[in-house]
């Protein structure tokens, strides 16, 4: 199995509530990362997670009402920093792009809200797609409509047959005429959906 030499994070974006925040700062410990809040001048806030090497990596927070946003690119080698990221980012609700960097080869992970959306095996000369996350509720709904038009198709072939046996009883031209044109929008319709 090929092993992983970085993970990068490219233009992802993490919401988090304080509470997410304050479980997420309680929880980093036992990825054996230290996690601090750093106030920044201005009033903002980042999280900083570093671990026992000294690496650290840098999350920048900005405050938009009950909601703390993070925007964050960044490059990660150490395992225990990438584990700590990746479980932020997953109980977030992360959207963006993950790259999994192997020898050789990345593995693309786009992602929203925190679910796998596609993935894509990059290389020097090709990419490839792995997995496309396809919407099967709206498959489905487009599916339900297609038989909404042959049932459509249905009830205006009962109409045509309603208003030709109305012919065949009319017996004043002004009759014929109105259903004739009833027939006609009746008829186009028809050939429309059937089209």
């Amino acid at each position: 199995m090929a092993q992983r030499l970085a993970t990068e994070y490219v233009k992802t974006t993490l919401q988090m509530t304080e509470q997410q925040l304050n479980q997420f700062l309680h929880s980093a410990e036992s990825c054996h990362v230290h996690p601090y809040v750093k106030v920044l001048d201005g009033g903002g806030q980042e999280i900083v997670l570093e671990d026992e090497s000294g690496e650290a990596v840098h999350l920048p927070l900005e405050r938009k009402g009950p909601l703390y946003i993070c925007e964050l690119s960044c490059r990660l080698v150490n395992p225990h920093l990438t584990n700590a990221v990746r479980k932020l980012f997953v109980a977030c609700k992360g959207d963006g792009i993950v790259n999994r960097i192997y020898q050789g080869f990345t593995m693309m992970y786009y992602y929203e809200k925190g679910s796998v959306r596609k993935i894509a095996e990059v290389t020097t000369s090709q990419s490839k797609l792995v997995y496309e996350y396809k919407h099967t509720a709206g498959e489905l709904q487009r599916m339900f409509q297609l038989t909404a038009v042959e049932q459509e198709i249905s009830r205006l072939y009962q109409d045509i047959n309603f208003w030709l046996d109305e012919r065949n009883k009319a017996v004043t031209p002004e009759q014929i005429a109105v259903i004739d044109q009833k027939l006609r929008l009746t008829t186009h319709k028809w050939f429309a959906l059937e089209a």
